[in-house]
């Protein structure tokens, strides 16, 4: 290991396996040295798989490496307090999946213990490198649209749609599943990274699948985390948004998002049900025009793709969370921005709960 690499490990295996681990072992500045997974055999046969020297049954002994210097921890969200505290208690740099975590509390208590310890704490909201996110971004930054009017954001997917789909972690409100923390995880940060943030904010939940069968007996078993939601906002420069969010619409129309102002449209979309970057497209119109697609520029586009879509995105995310190691750059985005996700999702929950708006 050269002395410009970084060694990580890889706490999680699902979607660890699918993007992580290749992610890590694809970019130049970073060495895979550990993988965990609660069973030991399992961490053992993944790590000869994909040629990984450690293989670690918990968190502690991942930490407890000398060649790990940085931690990505890819499990359910109920498990990402407990093993990010612990990461950054061991002095490692952390990159966290969405949602942060499963309350505000927690995710204002590891920012505050990484600001702490001056360690790099970065979340993975990948929609921010995406080359045609980030043409809009450009084109919002020049005054495109002029003074906003109207946001609307429709995610609507079908990924959870067959309520024969078997039970798991995901089904628990307490265990942070639902359609809010899967895809509103994202949504509130590119609002507010594209938007600005908010200042009040109207919720309401919707369980529309309410068993699904135990995947070992076939037993129907409650679900109470949410598959559906409809939530408003005002920005700080009174803006009103509209999003809908459902992982259970058969043939939905993918994921949009529509911003309106008086001097142009911006629509922002792709249809794609199973790779949620895949298929993006941009069209815009001045006032009065019709609308054109717009041609991403060479300069914004990936250098490689890859057939899972989200594989492309992270490395970027992982090569600012590395510059920002190194002491390159800032990193982007960063724990206080999953801190702020985080508070529209606990919000939205309250907001739910009394049935009508709550200030942020």
């Amino acid at each position: 290991m050269t002395l410009s690499e970084i060694g990580v490990a890889v706490v999680g295996t699902g979607f660890g396996q699918k993007i992580h681990i290749p992610g890590f072992q694809i970019h130049h500045q970073t060495k895979l040295v550990a993988v965990q997974h609660r069973d030991r055999p399992k961490a053992e046969a993944i790590a000869q798989t994909h040629g990984i020297p450690h293989a670690c049954q918990t968190v502690e002994e991942i930490v407890a490496l000398p060649e790990v210097q940085a931690v990505s921890v890819t499990t359910p969200p109920f498990l990402h307090y407990e093993q990010a505290k612990t990461v950054l208690n061991a002095g490692k740099h952390l990159l966290l999946e969405k949602p942060t975590a499963l309350s505000l509390a927690e995710a204002e208590e590891l920012q505050n213990l990484a600001q702490s310890k001056g360690l790099v704490a970065a979340l993975d909201f990948e929609f921010r490198f995406v080359p045609t996110w980030m043409r809009l971004a450009e084109l919002l930054a020049e005054d495109f649209v002029g003074q906003k009017r109207l946001l609307k954001v429709d995610w609507l997917v079908s990924g959870r749609a067959d309520a024969n789909r078997p039970w798991n972690w995901y089904a628990r409100k307490d265990q942070g599943g639902g359609a809010l923390g899967a895809l509103g995880s994202h949504t509130f940060d590119y609002l507010r990274w594209l938007f600005g943030p908010a200042t009040r904010l109207c919720g309401s939940l919707s369980t529309t699948i309410p068993t699904r069968p135990d995947p070992i007996t076939g037993e129907p078993k409650p679900v109470d985390s949410d598959d559906t939601c409809r939530i408003w906002l005002d920005l700080a420069d009174g803006t009103p948004v509209q999003i809908t969010l459902s992982t259970v619409t058969f043939q939905g129309r993918g994921h949009w998002v529509e911003v309106y102002g008086d001097r142009g449209t911006l629509i922002l979309g792709s249809d794609h049900q199973t790779d949620y970057v895949h298929g993006f497209k941009l069209w815009a119109a001045p006032a009065g025009q019709s609308l054109q697609e717009v041609e991403i520029p060479d300069r914004l586009a990936f250098p490689q793709t890859y057939p899972d879509g989200r594989l492309a995105p992270f490395l970027r995310v992982v090569d600012s969370w590395v510059r920002a190691i190194a002491q390159e750059s800032s990193p982007m985005p960063t724990l206080a921005d999953g801190v702020y996700s985080q508070r529209l999702i606990d919000r939205t929950h309250e907001s739910h709960q009394k049935g009508g708006w709550v200030g942020l």
